[in-house]
Parts: structure tokens; sequence; C-alpha cells
């Protein structure tokens, strides 16, 4: 059934309408009168209705049914990533959407060598905002996660350590695994991973004096892009969501 992401006045409507993009979508699709399609609120809420008209571009809508997603993750996982070079952020963007994390949160840490300024910043978070949007319909989600930015390593590991898991991935620690981070109940987690050239020892240690568990991904050495899908997967499944 294709979904539309509506402002919160147009999913409240008890007549809604599409709009701009998503009456052109419709258009494209060749959506008729009669059709089910899905309005989504872009934060876990949905609308079952029928195309009641579709005259000369315009779709007006009846409501059938309001309800929570079908589609959002009972766990809420929160995907911290240092800024890498290039666009592996835009695809950890993408990637972490489609796996169900609730939110991506991006800060610099020391051997970060992208550090985007200020005015560079804001076209780039509309341009990744737009990819977990995207995203987000592509895969049939309820809710598009938001992108954010930290200023600083110590501000993304005070907001992560709010989770009831708060976890750092280290190349270098050998005993924690992520199996055994994960026991017990849980419904809010944070999965930290740095940039190419991976944490700092010091940063390490800064984030266990936060209250992060330091957990190992395996023997294997994952690239920056690679570990927090590597993880969210992990908790995914844990949690029973696959």
């Amino acid at each position: 059934m294709v979904r539309f992401f509506v402002t919160a006045e147009q999913f409240c409507s008890d007549a809604p309408e599409l709009t701009g993009e998503n009456a052109q979508h419709a258009k494209v699709l060749r959506l008729k009168e009669g059709e089910q399609v899905l309005l989504c609120d872009g934060e876990g809420q949905e609308c079952l209705c029928r195309i009641a008209a579709a005259e000369g571009g315009q779709y007006r809508l009846s409501v059938q049914e309001r309800r929570p997603s079908e589609a959002e993750a009972a766990v809420r996982v929160s995907v911290y990533m240092a800024f890498p070079k290039a666009d592996k952020l835009e695809h950890v963007i993408q990637k972490a959407t489609e796996l169900g994390a609730y939110e991506i949160v991006a800060f610099p840490s020391a051997r970060c060598v992208s550090r985007p300024d200020e005015k560079s910043l804001k076209k780039k978070l509309e341009r990744w905002q737009k990819i977990a949007s995207s995203a987000a319909e592509q895969s049939g989600r309820g809710r598009i996660p938001a992108v954010l930015v930290l200023g600083s390593y110590s501000e993304a590991l005070a907001r992560a350590a709010q989770a009831d898991k708060a976890l750092l991935f280290y190349e270098n620690e050998q005993s924690l695994t992520l199996k055994a981070a994960l026991r017990g109940n849980y419904r809010r987690v944070s999965l930290l991973t740095g940039p190419e050239g991976g944490l700092e020892e010091k940063e390490v240690a800064q984030a266990r004096d936060a209250g992060l568990q330091v957990c190992t991904l395996g023997k294997r050495i994952l690239r920056c892009e690679t570990a927090p899908l590597c993880a969210l997967s992990a908790v995914m499944y844990d949690a029973g969501e696959f």
C-alpha cells in the first residue's frame, strides 16, 4: 500500500487531501478513486484512507482508521556516529533508517577528518534529513528518524548515557561482547562509534566515566560505516524485531 508523509494539519483533518509532491507522486502512480493509501505523520502514527475523488491532479481522501504504525520497532535505538569522510554518513542514515533506528546523531571526535563548518552544516542537515525521509517512506516506516548534530564528543556521551543501554564500540576491547552487554531488559539503546581512525584511548576512558559500556564487535576490524549498522542489526535481532 502506498504511504505518504504529511503535515500534522493534514494528518488530523477529517477530509485530508494530497498536495504538492504527494499529489504529483499519486498522479505518477495513477492512483484511482476507491484505492486505499496510508497517511503518516512522521512520528509513528498512521491513518488508513480511501481515495474519495481523484480529478485534475487533486486527491480527496476519506478517513477509515487511525492507528499506531505497525512498522515501528518496540525498542528505541539511537545511532551515534563520529563525523566520517565523504558521503559515508549519508549511507549510514539511509540504512539505519531502513533498519529501524529512532534517530541518527553525528558528533566530532579527536580523529575526525571531516569537520563541517556552521555554514555547510545547515545544507548538509537538510540533505541528511531528506535522505532519512526518503528511506522511511521506501521502507514502509511510520516515523522519520531525526538527524541531529552535536557540538562536542562530551555532549554526545552525556546524551547517549541517558539510554537503558549505552554502548560504545572499540576495536581494542577484548572482553565485553555486544551479546553480553544486551543481557536484561531494555527499551532505549544508544550505539556510539568512532570515525575512520577510531577513538583515542582517552576518549574511551571518558566514555566509561560517563557511564557507557565499552564493547567489542568481534575479532575483525569494521569500517566506520559498517560498525553502526552491524550493531544496530544485532540489537534489532536481540529485541525480536527480526
